[in-house]
């Protein structure tokens, strides 16, 4: 099985994986081959990637950490949740206000538990890259995300239960302040002026300010939507923390944060590969996030999980065959197609040796 973008699919191309909607409905299942119309109807869903079976990818298992069922069911949760806590007007009656905000946090703590719980189950390399992408809202993907990194992150540190749900929530919720900015800015595709920089940056407190007033939830919630973009070196915002004066939740949601947000697509700018986000991450070590958190994510997540398809600086492609956990950036590929670009007899290269050591994924189109 392998993944590639839908506007590479033939009619006849088998799918490997069903295919959801944002309301958990299923728009294909697996198994079913694809003609132009059912292509056509995907890309009318904004459907951009699938996995599909064939005989070059025979035999590549893919194992997902967070099933697709329970993944579009927590995005559900959290759109519901994000936009139900965005709305309330703490001027209507308290009853009203706690009943609805009651309502989306504890809807918000069943799907973490869920996630948590399956987390735990498949002790396996995180894959949050590799799959099936239906573009949705960018604030509410990124928080679904960014509260599973977080979770595998706090599970890595050891923390206990009670500690990796709250982490869980206030990275659901990190993002909140982002609904109240302006659209144009929030998606501009150039460079922020100096005021629409400082617009962007008082989401975090935008958010803090609201969820402190929700009784329902720890105070320290609040603070991971305060807190997520401060860093040790005091160089973060919105009040230049440093060190110990950051939460130990907000320095292990800052590494998840900024991994997914560089390698997402986003309007104003393209996805970076998974390599080049953990440089991102390892150029701040000890100045901008802890070098400990970084190692931990590092060691917990599938950088190129198999069944990506590549092409590598040579000019060959392929696909992810086998993940390395000792070399998370060089998995094992299965070639495809030569320095010419011509198909050929597949074989398998390991990335991890070292007469490869000069051989380096340059590109993975079904991330970008």
């Amino acid at each position: 099985m392998r993944l590639i973008k839908l506007d590479g699919c033939k009619t006849g191309t088998r799918l490997g994986k069903s295919i959801y909607q944002e309301n958990g409905r299923v728009l294909l299942t697996k198994g079913t081959y694809l003609t132009d119309s059912l292509i056509r109807k995907l890309m009318n869903f904004n459907v951009s990637t699938v996995y599909v079976e064939d005989e070059m990818s025979e035999g590549i298992e893919i194992v997902d950490s967070i099933p697709e069922e329970l993944r579009v069911e927590a995005m559900n949760v959290i759109t519901e949740g994000l936009d139900d806590i965005a709305g309330l007007n703490p001027y209507k009656s308290k009853l009203e206000h706690m009943a609805k905000s009651g309502r989306a946090v504890r809807s918000m703590q069943k799907i973490y538990k869920d996630i948590l719980c399956s987390l735990t189950e498949n002790r396996i390399a995180l894959n949050l890259l590799a799959t099936t992408k239906v573009y949705e809202n960018h604030v509410y993907t990124h928080s679904l995300n960014v509260s599973i990194y977080a979770c595998q992150l706090a599970i890595e540190n050891g923390l206990p239960l009670k500690n990796i749900e709250e982490i869980g929530l206030g990275a659901m919720l990190h993002d909140l302040g982002k609904i109240y900015i302006p659209r144009e800015v929030l998606n501009k595709p150039g460079k922020l002026t100096e005021d629409e920089y400082e617009q962007m940056k008082s989401h975090c407190e935008l958010g803090f300010d609201h969820l402190k007033r929700i009784h329902e939830l720890p105070l320290t919630v609040a603070h991971c939507a305060l807190q997520h973009h401060e860093r040790i070196d005091g160089t973060g915002y919105p009040r230049g923390l440093q060190n110990n004066e950051i939460h130990k939740y907000a320095k292990i949601l800052s590494v998840a944060d900024v991994f997914d947000a560089v390698t997402s697509h986003r309007d104003y700018r393209p996805a970076m590969l998974p390599h080049q986000g953990l440089e991102i991450l390892y150029s701040g070590s000890g100045t901008q996030f802890e070098s400990n958190q970084i190692q931990l994510f590092k060691n917990c997540i599938a950088i190129y999980p198999p069944g990506l398809t590549v092409k590598l600086n040579d000019g060959r492609t392929g696909i992810v065959s086998k993940y390395n956990f000792n070399a998370v950036g060089r998995p094992e590929i299965r070639i495809l197609t030569d320095e010419e670009g011509l198909e050929i007899t597949p074989y398998e290269m390991d990335l991890s040796l070292k007469e490869y050591l000069t051989v380096e994924i340059v590109e993975a189109d079904a991330l970008l």
